[in-house]
């Protein structure tokens, strides 16, 4: 065959082999759409002969209280048609389990919204801690063995509200109070916050409080909006270093050397504070009150307490504490010391200790017979002395809380005569 012969008999009767990049194209468009309609078909047919139950979630968390709804759906073969659609807590194996809304604990409270064809939807009111359980759907058709159970079931948690505060809250700091549950809530829910019973503008989870003080001692609670449930209220509990210290003293007026007396000290902080007792700068005792037993003159002093705790310490105005006892250490002294002559004069001075002071001195002269009364001043003075007014002299030093006298003191007098011829012994 000669060329030109072959290749006008290839051009008539093959060219239809010949095939552009877009013929290409077409024919696996509608491949693939063919593909798609056949598994679609295939779908649709093996659909008319297939059991199941579809839940939307397989688990749900609620508020105690609140209202649940468990959304489904179901499908079996075309040629059934259902009899019976109901909720149930029980796993149908051997007898049949009971319908939800037959069960004492859930009457009135379930409710079946969906129908007798697919849709198996279910609402349960004024949820409660004992409804935290599983549920499953079935369904009964009019053929004997025609029944069916979704297997997996929706597990229903149920939560109460707990507002969660931070471990530890000191005076100034910005706290944040969370509303808490013990499970993530399947809706989203809008939240209420209360003080002291009365609504606040927050509506969501957290609170946010500026700085905090001591005094802060509101109520806080929070809600679900539209749901019965509230959270138990809590309280503040604010952390501070010590305050308002104050001192007192036990019995209160006079304090008698021999007494019992109990200081204590008063003071704000939170946690609890310790008390450390001071007289002066030296640390006399610890606690809240300090008790000095049989106290003495030597107690008498300026106290103070020191309050502290982890925030920080303060310490207390003084309280002087003076202790009331009567005279002690009663003595005489003579002045000018040494002999005494005819002629010039002497003082006997009084000494003691006491508090109040000394109201009162008395003096005595020891004669034969007795003694003498002379005077009722701390100095007894004698003016131009002379050999009778030599002796044995004593003192009494008397206040409020009584008396005492002290020792005799002996004075002696010289004659002149005898303290000349004296002297000049002593220069021979």
């Amino acid at each position: 065959m000669s060329a030109k012969l072959y290749d006008f008999i290839s051009k008539q009767y093959f060219h239809i082999y010949v095939l552009t990049a877009q013929d290409k194209l077409l024919i696996s468009l509608r491949m693939s759409l063919t593909v798609s309609l056949v598994f679609l078909l295939f779908i649709s047919v093996v659909a008319q002969y297939v059991w199941g139950v579809d839940y939307n979630s397989k688990s749900i968390c609620a508020v105690k209280g609140s209202t649940v709804t468990m959304y489904c759906t179901y499908t079996y073969p075309r040629r059934y048609w259902v009899r019976k659609a109901f909720w149930t807590k029980e796993w149908g194996q051997g007898s049949e389990p009971r319908d939800l809304s037959e069960d004492p604990e859930y009457r009135g409270r379930v409710k079946y919204i969906g129908d007798k064809q697919h849709n198996c939807t279910l609402r349960l009111r004024d949820v409660t801690e004992n409804d935290q359980r599983r549920y499953y759907f079935r369904f009964l058709t009019h053929e004997p063995g025609g029944r069916y159970q979704g297997a997996d079931g929706v597990y229903l948690s149920v939560t109460d509200l707990q507002v969660e505060v931070p471990e530890r809250v000191i005076e100034g700091d910005k706290v944040t109070l969370t509303c808490k549950t013990s499970c993530s809530l399947s809706d989203r829910p809008t939240f209420t916050w209360y003080r002291n019973g009365r609504y606040l503008s927050s509506s969501t989870d957290q609170l946010h409080l500026q700085p905090v003080s001591r005094e802060n001692k509101d109520r806080y609670h929070c809600a679900v909006l539209g749901q019965k449930l509230h959270s138990p209220e809590v309280t503040l509990n604010v952390r501070y270093g010590p305050k308002s210290i104050s001192v007192s003293i036990s019995p209160t007026g006079e304090i008698v050397e021999g007494s019992s007396v109990n200081l204590t000290c008063s003071s704000d902080g939170n946690p609890p504070v310790e008390y450390n007792w001071f007289k002066g700068t030296s640390s006399v005792g610890k606690g809240e009150t300090f008790t000095m037993k049989k106290i003495s003159s030597v107690d008498s002093g300026e106290y103070k307490c020191r309050s502290s705790n982890e925030h920080g310490n303060k310490y207390s105005e003084a309280l002087t504490l003076n202790v009331l006892y009567p005279p002690k250490s009663v003595s005489v002294s003579i002045s000018p010391s040494g002999e005494i002559v005819e002629g010039s004069s002497v003082n006997l001075t009084c000494s003691s200790d006491a508090n109040p002071p000394v109201q009162k001195y008395t003096w005595f002269k020891k004669l034969d017979h007795g003694v003498l009364q002379k005077s009722t001043s701390q100095i007894y003075s004698i003016s131009n002395i002379s050999s009778a007014d030599s002796g044995e002299y004593r003192c009494m030093a008397n206040n409020t809380q009584g008396f005492r006298y002290s020792e005799y003191k002996s004075l002696t007098v010289l004659c002149k005569l005898l303290f000349y011829l004296l002297e000049i012994f002593k220069l021979i």
